[in-house]
């Protein structure tokens, strides 16, 4: 059945509740992705009808939820993880790890319950990485072919890119600016320069330095040569395993 979300309405009304479309409704959850949803579906005994200047106000630590970015300190930081912790004694709390969107730093913060947050809409979208120059890194919508230009600082492993890949890019949807680009996990990388591997030696624990196709080092097996084809984890930078190409 539809959803729909119920409003309070002004004082004059006589119908006593507005009932906005489904597609308000979708515009609104993802402006305050903390909304309720009610099947209605006639029933409107018990429900509680919100005005929209009520529900952003409601947000706390109640509405946390993994990958929400917050207003938090003057800055811009996405929850990473969260706990909410009922001691035997004391107060209760959220314990979280928040991640800064615009430096990737990730620090620990503690929230008591029930304490007001700030949740900032946020839109992801596929952009196609084109060159870099001395102005920045330039991206391409896929869907819009709209380019745009992000800082190094906000693109997540810079050191890996290849003109063609794919990422996603993270925007501020209220202010329409980019905050934050996240390379896929791994990547396919050609290496161009490494010392000559010990044929017959496959062994893994023992690494060595080797250079990319990007201009990026990574640590390989020993068996790896000029030419090969790797995996790379780029969260970590470590290498995941050889490919043919």
């Amino acid at each position: 059945p539809p959803f729909f979300l119920m409003l309070r309405p002004p004082p004059t009304s006589k119908q006593g509740v507005w009932a906005a479309s489904a597609a308000v409704y979708n515009h609104l959850l993802n402006k305050w992705p903390f909304v309720v949803r009610s099947d209605c579906r006639g029933k409107r005994e018990g429900l509680s009808y919100l005005g929209l200047h009520e529900l952003k106000d409601m947000a706390n630590t109640s509405d946390i939820k993994n990958g929400m970015v917050l207003n938090h300190n003057n800055g811009l930081w996405q929850i990473v993880e969260f706990l909410h912790v009922k001691p035997g004694k004391g107060a209760a709390f959220v314990r979280t790890k928040l991640k800064n969107i615009e430096t990737g730093k990730v620090v620990d913060n503690t929230f008591n319950a029930g304490h007001k947050i700030d949740p900032v809409r946020i839109e992801t979208r596929e952009h196609t990485f084109l060159y870099n120059d001395d102005e920045g890194y330039h991206f391409m919508n896929a869907e819009t072919y709209e380019q745009i230009r992000l800082d190094k600082h906000l693109i997540s492993a810079p050191q890996f890119l290849k003109d063609g890949l794919n990422c996603l890019v993270v925007f501020h949807a209220d202010e329409e600016r980019p905050i934050n680009c996240d390379l896929p996990s791994h990547v396919e990388l050609e290496i161009t320069y490494t010392e000559p591997g010990v044929k017959g030696d496959t062994a893994t624990n023992s690494l060595k330095p080797a250079t990319v196709d990007t201009g990026a080092e990574v640590r390989v097996p020993l068996f790896i040569n000029n030419g090969d084809w790797i995996k790379v984890d780029t969260r970590s930078g470590d290498y995941t395993e050889r490919i043919k190409k």
